[in-house]
């Protein structure tokens, strides 16, 4: 007779195929929009790697096409429902961010954390910042030299901004596998959401058992 099984071994979903898609797909654009920037920005790199004319075209078109995965995932109900979430502040996400111990203070906790809010909300201002500027840098012949030279300023310092704010989302990715796995998977064990999304949990264990 097998025994019921651990809690930890019960997996609960997470994220549906088009969160997943919409994240690696904007994920990979991104990347290709860093790399090809620090290319480009880069002396010794970019005498290194040549083909200059490419790399600004990959850099160019990539950045055009980071807001259509973030668009079209807006047919998706899971999607939608998602975005209403991370754009939601209450009362125990500012108390996750003075806490000391909030890696260990998932108790008021939805299915996103204060941080994962603060970093999609700075990713969706920096998006159409970047994008913005950098049309006005492809198409100098629409504006003026104080818009191209402005455009570029701003460019310049958002992208590195930005490029931080990936890197830190990256490090915490890397080192949250149980989060990763969610992202991969689009299933998470009930252990892990219990201890950092345990609101999240609760509901997603009522209606997995519902199911």
């Amino acid at each position: 007779m097998t025994r019921p099984a651990e809690s930890g071994a019960v997996r609960l979903h997470r994220f549906g195929r088009v969160e997943r898609a919409v994240h690696w797909l904007t994920g990979l654009l991104v990347v290709s929009c860093v790399v090809t920037a620090a290319i480009l920005y880069n002396g010794p790199l970019a005498v290194l790697v040549g083909n200059r004319h490419i790399v600004e075209t990959v850099h160019v078109w990539s950045g055009f096409a980071l807001p259509i995965p973030l668009v079209a995932g807006l047919v998706s109900a899971a999607y939608r429902a998602d975005l209403r979430r991370l754009n939601r502040f209450t009362s125990a996400d500012y108390r996750w961010l003075r806490s000391r111990t909030r890696r260990r203070s998932g108790a008021d906790v939805g299915k996103f954390n204060a941080g994962q809010k603060l970093n999609a909300a700075l990713s969706a201002g920096s998006i159409p910042v970047l994008l913005g500027t950098g049309v006005i840098m492809f198409f100098p012949d629409w504006t003026r030299l104080t818009w191209r030279t402005g455009a570029t300023f701003v460019h310049d310092w958002f992208a590195l901004a930005f490029g931080l704010l990936i890197a830190g989302h990256l490090v915490y990715a890397l080192r949250d596998r149980e989060a990763m796995r969610g992202m991969l998977v689009g299933t998470v064990s009930k252990s892990w959401a219990t201890r950092e999304h345990m609101l999240w949990a609760a509901r997603a264990e009522s209606e997995r058992r519902d199911r």
